[in-house]
């Protein structure tokens, strides 16, 4: 590993530091992180960034972008992570949703609509998982028929669900079974469709946390053109490859409270013999745990760092970044919560230590370790592709999806 910068990134970080100082938000609106002026004030920020080339740095010119190496995208969210920027929406659109756009869609669609979702004027989700299928995207139920009157367009009904975002998007690309006589991963079709379209009715999940991020979104007999099919006919599980690869670089680890603040939060906190909590033996126990795991997380990150500052794409090894630190999130907030004994119960972030953010992190961290895979699906990932070990026996790889049983 090179923990340096080459000349040439310094030069670049210098160039962002410069341009996020003059930019960048020196404090947050105070506005509601669900929605409301917050989305104003995101797409306030995203069209400012898009306006100097920094929202999707790797992008071609032509498309908005710099042109850019991956590391100078990851050189700017570093800078950009030091300022109260407001949330982003935008992240599974143009992390995923987008980028799936351009590598299918013909030359009009993306015309239409990679700018204005590059400049934050357009929103957009990605809807796969489904009630049934779990993680499991091959598994989709959900079926687009051809319309009986020569058309050549499409209906489709059925349900996806975890959506995130959908209340608030414009668009999204969903994965769709098509033929159902051939096994799963093989009747797949990918289409783009407007969420706003009739026949489209999206259902936020209330959280415990009390948000709502994600949602359940139901079609009913909604039309879609041939021509905003992405990728071939059948060919749909290809082009979820395409996106479910750029979400491993577009999910990231885990936010929240850390071990810092743990330690920060144990050492003015009293333990059962009236001393600092600090001074119990278990709690420094799990805090070197968490310090050591990290400092590994740190360390996995700079080689990703390297190998993309050296032109390489980093690998499937990605997935312990998530699986490590949505773990930790959990298990650390939990033990804080349970430190502060009865204080702990007060979830507001004016009485709350570390601003209640290790209620936050408690109420957050389940659903963190279902999205963007859950752990045993990243655990799956390390054991066959990073550690070489056997794959699992998949029984159902060459039985039409039709025959498949279902549990009835």
């Amino acid at each position: 590993m090179d923990f340096n910068d080459t000349p040439e990134e310094a030069a670049y970080r210098s160039q962002v530091r410069t341009w996020l100082e003059t930019n960048a938000p020196k404090k947050r609106d105070g506005s509601d992180p669900e929605g409301g002026d917050s989305m104003a004030a995101s797409k306030a920020w995203q069209a400012k960034k898009a306006a100097a080339g920094y929202a999707c740095i790797t992008w071609p010119k032509e498309w908005g972008g710099q042109g850019g190496t991956p590391v100078q995208n990851v050189i700017f969210g570093q800078e950009e992570a030091k300022y109260p920027i407001p949330p982003n929406p935008f992240q599974i659109g143009l992390g995923m949703c987008v980028p799936t756009v351009m590598t299918f869609a013909d030359d009009e669609t993306k015309k239409r609509f990679v700018g204005p979702a590059l400049r934050g004027e357009e929103i957009w989700s990605q809807l796969f998982s489904e009630p049934s299928g779990g993680s499991d995207v091959a598994a989709s139920r959900t079926k687009a028929e051809r319309v009986p009157d020569g058309s050549g367009d499409w209906l489709i009904n059925g349900q996806k669900v975890w959506t995130t975002g959908a209340q608030f998007s414009d668009y999204g690309i969903v994965i769709v079974r098509t033929n159902p006589d051939v096994p799963k991963h093989k009747g797949l079709t990918m289409f783009w469709l407007d969420l706003k379209d009739p026949g489209v009715e999206v259902k936020p999940i209330h959280q415990m946390s009390g948000g709502s991020g994600f949602n359940e979104v139901f079609f009913t007999n909604v039309r879609v053109k041939d021509s905003q099919r992405l990728g071939a006919e059948g060919e749909g599980w290809k082009v979820s490859l395409v996106t479910l690869m750029n979400e491993r670089l577009a999910v990231g680890g885990a936010t929240g409270a850390g071990w810092s603040q743990f330690l920060e939060t144990a050492r003015n906190t009293p333990g059962l013999d009236g001393a600092s909590a600090l001074q119990d033996q278990a709690v420094r126990e799990k805090l070197a745990d968490w310090y050591v795991q990290a400092e590994g997380l740190k360390h996995t990150r700079n080689r990703t760092m390297t190998a993309l500052s050296r032109g390489q794409t980093p690998g499937p090894e990605s997935s312990i970044g998530k699986i490590v630190s949505a773990v930790q999130m959990q298990e650390l907030a939990n033990t804080a919560i349970e430190m502060l004994d009865q204080y702990g119960i007060i979830n507001d972030s004016d009485l709350a230590p570390q601003d209640a953010a290790f209620h936050w992190s408690l109420m957050f961290a389940p659903g963190l370790r279902i999205a963007g895979g859950t752990d045993e699906i990243l655990r799956n990932i390390i054991a066959e592709r990073v550690l070489g070990l056997p794959g699992d026996i998949r029984v159902d790889k060459d039985v039409a999806f039709k025959d498949m049983p279902t549990g009835r």
